[in-house]
């Protein structure tokens, strides 16, 4: 049985981290009230602006969720989330090509980041953090703070990976998103959101080659295609934030599998709910002429 070389498994394991949160502009979410919350907040609004990439008008709403909740992590860690991937849609990074197969993700290049838009991210990540350790010290099941402590070591891996091509880098905040979903998971019977993190990694390195599955089972993260594809299933049926963002990861997982007419119902039920999204569109296209 060949040996998978050390870079390309880790290159593997960042296409994963990737996958699972890199598309998630909605992925600061309120763990604990995701299943009962009203889409009438400054957060949803927020979350529903990153869906149609108005980035500008999602990180108004962030901030005026911070006035109202300035202890909340969840604000500062949902305007990390819109600067990066406001960054990525300005490099081009959510694009379907870039995640088709594991070589286009392997060939992808290291990208020149806006310095601003980096020291931005990297200080309401800080923020982030602080205000959650708090929650923490006095309360080891607070959900909300355990959710952002789950996104941002999951955006600093996405920002390693996609933006820096650090995938050692990715690596490790890879697993620390999971060490903290994990916990998550352990408190919160119905947080449906946090099954988008462990869905996609599973149905990813489920359809990795047996050494690799093995790899990168000894590092931490199983694989069960079938599963991954359960998982994704249930946030996009009962999940808040991110059940639109569960569709668009099925979307991507049916794309790779070759089942283009399932790909297609999901993107245009996507395009009608967000029509401001230009993404949605441009990846029916490429679907309906054979790309």
């Amino acid at each position: 049985m060949p040996v998978m070389a050390p870079s390309r498994v880790v290159a593997s394991f960042a296409m994963v981290t990737a996958l699972w949160l890199s598309l998630g502009w909605c992925a600061a979410a309120h763990a604990a009230t995701a299943a009962d919350a009203v889409l009438d907040t400054a957060l949803d609004r927020g979350f529903h602006g990153l869906y149609n990439l108005d980035f500008a008008g999602a990180q108004k709403d962030f901030s005026a969720w911070e006035l109202q909740h300035p202890d909340d992590p969840v604000g500062p860690v949902s305007e990390a989330a819109g600067c990066l991937f406001s960054e990525f849609n300005r490099l081009g990074v959510l694009e379907r090509q870039f995640y088709e197969n594991d070589e286009a993700f392997g060939a992808r290049p290291k990208l020149v980041a806006d310095p601003a838009v980096h020291e931005h991210f990297q200080s309401a990540l800080g923020h982030a953090e602080s205000l959650a350790r708090t929650r923490l010290s006095s309360n080891p099941k607070d959900q909300d703070a355990l959710f952002a402590m789950t996104l941002a070591s999951g955006l600093q891996a996405d920002y390693a990976a996609l933006i820096e091509k650090r995938n050692m880098a990715s690596l490790h905040y890879t697993k620390e998103a999971s060490s903290w979903a994990q916990q998550l998971l352990s408190v919160c019977d119905n947080c449906s959101d946090v099954l988008v993190a462990t869905g996609f990694s599973k149905y990813i390195i489920g359809s990795m080659s047996a050494p690799v599955r093995w790899l990168l089972r000894m590092g931490g993260v199983p694989g069960d295609k079938q599963a991954g594809i359960a998982d994704l299933q249930t946030t996009a049926q009962h999940g808040h934030y991110l059940a639109p963002f569960a569709r668009v990861l099925l979307a991507i997982a049916y794309v790779r599998d070759k089942d283009k007419a399932r790909a297609l119902a999901l993107l245009t039920s996507l395009r009608a709910q967000f029509p401001a999204n230009t993404l949605f569109p441009r990846e029916i296209a490429h679907l309906q002429d054979g790309h």
